[in-house]
């Protein structure tokens, strides 16, 4: 396909301009695909207002962000006709961490962890235009019931799920969240849904909280406003209240405040799995007690990406076992993409996840 598009393609921090560029062209290792919904993530956020360097070679722009991606086939390759994989008309949701399927970490199956992989969105042109390249082994076909603002979810999810897996919940296990951002609810529901007994979640805004309460969570706790009513100046003798006194036997942390992190030690109880999720800064540290942890043998994990966990995200998505719809909380039209990075980034006490939507429907 030949011709142009109009794309948002981010300079320096904050300066993100509406600009008419080439549509990409597309090789033999690729698809095309006209962009439906883009989720906006807390790292678009952070690459807008220059609080975290890009991918590209100088962590720099010109780039056009957006990792979170939904669409439609418009073009294919000539491997995705040969194969039969797409097909213009397809919908399908993407896989931004392209690896490169050739080095020793390939090799052995850590794609997240590939040295050569190029990340739509973050090295390479993403989803805030009207079209995206992609390889055609980095689209997944997406089932006719799910939406494409839902589908567009499929990447959180999908790096929710990693992290879940790495968790490994058990049947009737105490299982705590901290953090109620759509990550941590993501987590919140897959977590439930592996038989754990009591989920508990952790957050610093009521609304998330509650919805958290109505999507499944056994419990939650607000450890910032004294005047909610799920405030709770010590979390691990609240779990304790709720669950016959037991500690957490898994806890994930989707979220990089330092208190969250040093929290998950404090909560969990001998042989606890405590899997961490959020990006901290360069400089912060996680201080352990070595002995006690030693001694109540305490397995620590971190979980980087979504590797190998694509197909299960989207089942969830389509069979509905985990509910992302609920967890947008604002919907953005194209036009108004950056305004839709500046509003995530506000104080807005309602906020969960922003989406653009390139063929946004008036309401009602």
């Amino acid at each position: 396909m030949t011709g142009t598009m109009r794309a948002w393609v981010f300079h320096e921090p904050e300066q993100m301009t509406l600009e008419e560029v080439a549509v990409p062209a597309v090789s033999d290792a690729d698809i095309l695909v006209r962009v439906k919904a883009v989720g906006i993530c807390g790292s678009d956020v952070s690459y807008y207002f220059g609080h975290s360097p890009l991918g590209t070679p100088d962590g720099r722009g010109p780039l056009v962000l957006g990792h979170e991606i939904s669409g439609v086939v418009a073009e294919t390759g000539a491997d995705a006709e040969r194969f039969g994989l797409f097909a213009p008309g397809d919908r399908v949701a993407l896989n931004p961490v392209q690896q490169c399927n050739a080095c020793p970490t390939c090799a052995r199956g850590r794609f997240n962890l590939c040295p050569n992989s190029e990340v739509l969105g973050v090295s390479a042109d993403g989803g805030f235009a009207e079209y995206v390249r992609v390889r055609c082994t980095h689209a997944l076909k997406i089932a006719d019931g799910v939406s494409f603002v839902d589908a567009a979810l499929t990447e959180p999810l999908a790096c929710a799920a990693y992290a879940v897996g790495k968790l490994d919940p058990r049947l009737g296990d105490v299982a705590v969240v901290i953090g109620s951002g759509s990550i941590g609810l993501m987590m919140a529901q897959l977590i439930k849904a592996r038989g754990a007994g009591f989920v508990g979640l952790v957050g610093t805004r009521d609304h998330p909280l509650n919805l958290g309460r109505e999507l499944g969570a056994d419990g939650v706790f607000n450890v910032r406003d004294a005047d909610s009513r799920h405030y709770a100046a010590d979390i691990g003798a609240a779990l304790a209240r709720m669950t016959g006194g037991r500690q957490a036997d898994r806890v994930v942390v989707p979220t990089n405040d330092m208190a969250a992190l040093q929290q998950a030690l404090d909560i969990s109880g001998p042989g606890s799995t405590i899997v961490y999720f959020g990006l901290p800064g360069p400089g912060d540290d996680i201080r352990i007690p070595a002995l006690d942890t030693i001694q109540a043998d305490k397995t620590i994990k971190f979980a980087w990406l979504a590797p190998l966990v694509w197909p299960e995200a989207t089942a969830a998505v389509a069979t509905g076992r985990v509910d992302v719809s609920r967890l947008v909380s604002h919907r953005f039209d194209f036009a108004d993409a950056e305004k839709g990075i500046r509003a995530m980034a506000g104080g807005d006490p309602l906020k969960i996840k922003g989406v653009v939507e390139l063929d946004r429907q008036p309401p009602g």
